[in-house]
């Protein structure tokens, strides 16, 4: 049976992006990007719902996340969820899903940044071993 875990996401940075590098030297870079929609409620009352996720990217485009992208900014990420557990200092067991990114595009403009077209696609996630948080 065929299965599919893709997630597409537009939305605005709520944080700087965190470059770090793995102890074999890879580096990664997390950001939360958040995402909000608009709808009426059966009453006719507008609502704003928005949701935040974690965007870890890898590699090549880890490295130009760090450099183009800032709080405030918008993008679009398209990637695959995964779910880590682990267990905190005083033994209670915790999870984070976060979406492992295969391609940023920075949608708006800045002096700097590159052109839609010019995004750059992820390469291969590194072992969880090698992760530096």
């Amino acid at each position: 049976m065929a299965s599919l875990n893709k997630v597409m996401i537009i939305g605005n940075l709520g944080t700087d992006p965190e470059m770090r590098f793995t102890p074999s030297g890879n580096p990664v870079t997390s950001f939360r990007i958040a995402s909000s929609r608009t709808f009426t409620t059966p009453e006719g009352e507008r609502k704003q719902e928005t949701e935040w996720f974690t965007v870890v990217s890898w590699g090549k485009l880890a490295e130009l996340c760090n450099q183009f992208l800032s709080k405030g900014r918008t993008a679009y990420v398209e990637g695959r969820l995964k779910t880590r557990n682990w267990e905190d200092k005083e033994g209670t067991k915790r999870f984070s899903t976060e979406i492992i990114a295969n391609q940023v595009i920075f949608l708006d403009r800045s002096g700097t940044a590159p052109l839609p077209e010019e995004a750059v696609e992820g390469g291969e996630e590194t072992p969880p071993e090698e992760l530096p948080f």
